[in-house]
């Protein structure tokens, strides 16, 4: 590579040629080079921030998550936030879901806010209940739900829009502490070979701490930004007065939501669940979702949408069609994030549409354990299609959803191929017909996301001419058991010509 491009790839016969005194050599070559990874779908500034709090998501019992939330809450000032978590009750054997009397009394000097793992359910103590203002007289809002025990009184559970009661009352990180979390999530990144993001549903307080850090050319990596879909206005605004931004930070478009998770029972399906009296949230109303995408896709932006449950997708696709035929044909791209739940008719409509599948492999390894006793076992035959999406000629782009899955392409990759379940339940795969090969995780997670955010002329591949993003393994994973893809390991990271991690 010479500066921040690929010059030449080939064999290290047809390569020496180019190497120069001042040249850098790294492996041994007995390693795999593969072009950086991209992850599709992170909230970045959430990780760094969650690195650096309480950490809920492997707590095995209830018990445990009170003793980790106890040990922390000592540590704390009176008064200051307690928050982070990704707690998952799931791994609780059938407990329920957590109440803020487990908690009460080990916090009793601040404000608790934990999420679950998905980013849709948070439990917060009576504190914080206080400080919102929330009592069993305050009223469901839309597009969420305030649970309540038998006497009507909240339990401290909030799901989806009723979590902003409270996050309204958060007071926001300073800069000096957002600046901090992203230099930790930036090496967390780098030490896993992600090379580029796309940040969705960032808040514009950390849109101004991603331009500090790129202002004294500290991203070490690139980013998309996607900001709230409400919001599309302000980028707009700021695209025209400025720019979308350079290689290494854009302005790229808008992220919204239909509906919920399928973990919090708020994900939107045709049909009720098995094991809840409910069919999902619709999280936004859906006039504001029609008339946000049309006005954000009028002014250039490319639309990014979370959808879930089956209903969310079949609605959202149903809004994307209305909105192209309105303003007519030009290179959109439309987004998806998780399609997780896509009727085989879905499957064939976002193929035809050119919409893009933005999906989360380690999700489907993680929901796998308990996903049937939610929707049952023909719904299930519908879940994380990424087999059909490929089959049927869809744009296909993969990541992680940090914090609600870990920052790990490799994982990611390992669970999109073997589709093995976190609880070890089935080795041959969970729904194994939707497995995909190496090669096309590989994509998925390279050329797939460069097209994602319309850098496939420049990044995704290694080529003459592209970037010089790529990641250097300690294995082929061509050459490995599928199984034992998890246990690869980043041995170098690069992005425009620098090293930006070595493994010791």
């Amino acid at each position: 590579m010479a500066g921040d491009t690929v010059m030449e790839v080939g064999d290290s016969i047809r390569v020496s040629a180019l190497v120069r005194k001042e040249t850098r050599l790294l492996g041994d070559g007995a390693s795999m080079v593969v072009p950086g990874f991209m992850d599709g779908h992170v909230h970045f500034l959430r990780g760094g921030f969650r690195l650096s709090s309480v950490d809920l998501r492997d707590a095995a019992s209830p018990a445990e998550l009170v003793a980790r939330l106890s040990a922390y809450a000592a540590g704390r000032p009176p008064g200051e936030w307690i928050t982070g978590g990704g707690w998952d009750h799931e791994r609780w054997l059938g407990s329920p879901l957590p109440e803020r009397t487990w908690i009460d009394s080990v916090t009793p000097r601040n404000p608790v806010f934990l999420n679950r793992v998905d980013n849709h359910a948070v439990l917060v103590n009576s504190s914080a209940l206080a400080l919102a203002g929330i009592t069993r007289s305050t009223q469901d809002v839309s597009g969420g739900a305030i649970v309540r025990n038998r006497e009507g009184e909240p339990t401290g559970i909030l799901k989806d829009a009723a979590r902003d009661l409270v996050t309204r009352v958060i007071p926001p990180p300073s800069p000096s502490q957002s600046d901090s979390a992203l230099v930790r999530a930036l090496a967390w990144a780098a030490a896993r070979g992600v090379t580029a993001i796309a940040d969705v549903s960032v808040p514009w307080n950390e849109v101004e701490a991603l331009e500090r850090a790129h202002a004294r050319h500290a991203l070490t990596l690139r980013v998309a930004v996607y900001v709230p879909l409400r919001d599309w206005r302000r980028m707009a605004d700021a695209v025209r007065m400025k720019g979308p931004g350079d290689e290494r930070l854009r302005l790229a478009g808008v992220k919204g939501y239909v509906d919920g998770s399928l973990g919090s029972s708020t994900a939107l399906f045709y049909q009720p669940y098995r094991d809840a009296p409910t069919a999902g949230l619709l999280v936004t109303p859906e006039d504001s979702l029609r008339a946000w995408i049309g006005a954000a896709d009028s002014a250039g932006l490319q639309v990014a949408v979370h959808a879930i449950g089956e209903r969310a997708n079949g609605l959202l696709l149903d809004i994307f069609d209305s909105v192209a035929r309105v303003h007519g044909g030009r290179d959109r791209r439309f987004r998806i994030e998780h399609a997780q739940h896509l009727r085989q008719a879905d499957v064939g409509r976002l193929a035809r549409a050119g919409v893009i599948a933005s999906m989360q492999p380690y999700h489907a390894i993680d929901d796998g354990r308990w996903a049937e006793k939610r929707v049952g076992s023909e719904r299930i035959e519908h879940m994380y299609r990424f087999r059909s999406i490929l089959d049927a000629g869809a744009h296909l782009g993969f990541g992680s959803d940090w914090t609600a899955a870990p920052l790990d392409p490799l994982v990611g990759i390992y669970a999109a191929v073997t589709r093995r379940t976190l609880d070890g339940k089935h080795p041959d795969g969970w729904v194994p017909e939707q497995r995909i090969s190496v090669e096309e995780a590989l994509r998925a997670y390279t050329s797939g996301n460069a097209y994602g955010v319309f850098a496939e002329r420049t990044r995704g591949r290694l080529a003459p001419g592209y970037k010089a993003d790529l990641v250097l393994l300690d294995r082929d994973l061509t050459r490995v058991p599928p199984e034992a893809i998890e246990r690869a390991r980043v041995r170098a990271t690069v992005v425009g010509g620098r090293v930006v991690y070595e493994a010791r």
